[in-house]
């Protein structure tokens, strides 16, 4: 059986500004032998113009990879609640705004649902790995429920409120290495390390 962690640790960028994103994916990455670093502040992401996350996360690691011409994994992920015709979907980090934080969006969230018949929801997330040998891409689901009020204060964005039936616990609720076995980016990051190990050289 081979291994999961490689005999050098390979170091790929992290294109992305959410210090919570760079460590729960660099806590998870790390036995499979890659280590995720941050992007330089110096490096600006282009704004997420896209369709769809695949777009939104090809633009990040596209640009984010000519910009320093290494290994660069960027993710675009967001919520799509039911009763809100898959909202907010791509526009998820800016639910109340450009310029939102998470109390704002999941404020935002709960007022929208206030007499919603349904309450079911799920977290997806596109990774796409951009270097200068090719670009490949995975993708993860999460099935919940959008709770009346938060809970937990763990994890980030709308964690506290999805609430997932069969733990009896929200995402906020659970501890990193809970998270990154179940949720969407973990699905997707898992994936994307299965793939890097018959990948010698990036």
């Amino acid at each position: 059986m081979r291994s999961k962690a490689c005999c050098a640790v390979r170091e790929i960028v992290l294109a992305t500004r959410n210090a919570g994103k760079l460590q729960e994916m660099g806590e998870f990455a790390l036995p499979w032998g890659v280590r995720f670093v941050a992007l330089p502040q110096e490096i600006s992401l282009p704004p997420e113009t896209g369709k769809s996350y695949l777009e939104n996360a090809q633009l990040k690691a596209r640009a984010a990879h000519l910009a320093l011409g290494r290994p660069v994994l960027s993710d675009d992920s967001g919520l799509e609640v039911a009763a809100l015709g898959g909202g907010p979907g791509i526009y998820s980090a800016r639910f109340a705004g450009e310029h939102a934080d998470a109390a704002a969006n999941n404020a935002l969230l709960m007022e929208r649902l206030r007499g919603a018949k349904t309450r079911q929801a799920r977290f997806r997330a596109v990774l796409v790995l951009k270097s200068a040998r090719g670009e490949w891409t995975t993708e993860g689901a999460w099935e919940g429920e959008i709770l009346k009020a938060p809970r937990g204060c763990g994890g980030f964005g709308y964690d506290p409120l999805f609430y997932l039936p069969e733990l009896g616990r929200t995402a906020g609720e659970l501890t990193r290495v809970e998270k990154s076995s179940r949720s969407h980016r973990g699905q997707a990051l898992r994936r994307m390390l299965e793939l890097l190990r018959d990948i010698p050289e990036l």
